[in-house]
């Protein structure tokens, strides 16, 4: 691949770059479009031919209540000539080197081709839904929306009911101002309505559209942030009282926050159907100011050492990217007052308390492991009491990403 060279794209280089996806694809992919203004264009060239390319949208994203310096990699395509070598490493190292020089510490992205960016260092914090539910299954006898009240538009207040809600889960975006202009340029057709306590600043935003589906038409649900149960249980009756019209309703991969929420409310839990897609990705770029950026509930004290075995650093630096930041395998993590620190090395003589790869660690990071048993099963090694102790400076929120891009 002497031959390739990898740079920013301009706009005929882009151009160049958006017909090449949409012959890989298969189709057009909006985004590319959409979000290039917004992200670092990287495109690798073959001589004045693009025959690769991809973006990266520096957007923080929220982990222990904080906004964390993060980048989100989407759109990303080799020409189906040139598949097959080692193309996409190369400019997948760097895009990421690009990133990280804007500031990220973390890298984001949803991808068919798990197993690849496994490779790379990337893991799956959680599994991702999509429910489709008959919409009669969601009224109410008495209508949970008669304690509400129903605003159709979005007044610019729910941008900050949004941002609340979003900092009690770890991955979800901390939208950026160009965020409502860029949904609404993908999808002109979504309604948006706030739901509110009578008298009371808002506690609901819901996002919907009506579209085709095989038999008729569905309700599609882009977004569904509630601040309360009481709140969810209207918003619900609302999406319910479309039964007349609309048969069934789709709860996006993204809408619903992970937990029960949605099969606790049906009377027959066999009336929603779910099902899994690939899941969003997550990557730690620099372990030590992660962990520094991040929060950490304020209760624990803590001090462990930890054995982090970045084996994707290797390919990393074959691919002509670069692993600082990630150098060196044994820290000490120390947590104390809401804060913790990642200090490379650890006390003279003393064992790895608990031993981990980078892919397991952004996953520890994301809160995805809920119990000890399920780190256990996914490779993580150390004696129970230090898992335990680990996995309670994440497990206080749940790992959503709410953006698919």
């Amino acid at each position: 691949m002497d031959d390739v060279e990898f740079t920013a794209a301009d706009d005929g280089q882009w151009k160049q770059y958006q017909a090449l996806a949409t012959r890989a694809y298969g189709e057009t992919v909006p985004d590319i479009a959409l979000l290039g203004a917004h992200g670092d264009r990287r495109v690798a060239l073959r001589g004045s031919r693009v025959v690769a390319g991809g973006l990266g949208v520096v957007v923080p994203q929220w982990f222990g209540g904080r906004a964390v310096p993060a980048a989100s990699l989407g759109c990303g395509a080799v020409a189906p000539e040139e598949r097959g070598g080692r193309l996409a490493g190369q400019l997948m190292a760097q895009r990421v080197r690009a990133v990280r020089e804007q500031g990220a510490v973390l890298a984001t992205l949803w991808t068919a081709s798990s197993r690849y960016v496994r490779r790379l260092g990337w893991e799956a914090p959680a599994q991702v839904l999509s429910w489709t539910v008959p919409t009669a299954a969601l009224r109410r006898e008495q209508a949970a929306t008669d304690t509400l009240e129903i605003t159709h538009g979005d007044s610019g207040a729910l941008a900050g009911l949004r941002e609340r809600l979003a900092g009690q889960w770890n991955g979800p975006w901390q939208r950026p101002t160009w965020w409502a202009a860029w949904q609404q340029q993908a999808h002109p057709d979504v309604a948006t309505y706030a739901f509110a306590p009578p008298g009371r600043e808002a506690t609901g935003a819901l996002a919907v559209a009506v579209r085709r589906a095989p038999g008729g038409r569905e309700l599609v649900v882009y977004d569904f942030w509630a601040a309360d149960a009481a709140t969810s249980d209207g918003m619900l009756a609302f999406l319910g009282g479309h039964h007349g019209r609309i048969p069934s309703v789709l709860f996006e991969r993204t809408a619903l926050p992970p937990g029960p929420l949605l099969p606790q409310r049906l009377a027959r839990i066999g009336e929603a159907r779910a099902r899994s897609w690939h899941p969003w990705m997550l990557r730690v770029l620099d372990p030590v100011r992660a962990v520094e950026l991040r929060g950490w509930p304020p209760h624990l004290d803590d001090e462990l050492v930890l054995d982090i075995d970045h084996g994707h650093a290797a390919a990393d630096a074959d691919a002509g990217g670069e692993a600082a930041g990630e150098a060196g395998r044994r820290f000490t993590l120390a947590i104390g007052g809401g804060r913790a620190r990642l200090d490379p090395g650890g006390p003279r003589g003393r064992a790895a308390d608990v031993t981990l790869s980078g892919g397991q660690f952004a996953v520890w990071y994301a809160g995805g492991y809920r119990s000890t048993a399920a780190a256990a099963l996914a490779g993580i090694r150390g004696n129970a009491d230090a898992l335990a102790r680990l996995l309670a400076a994440t497990t206080d929120r749940e790992a959503w990403l709410a953006d698919y891009f």
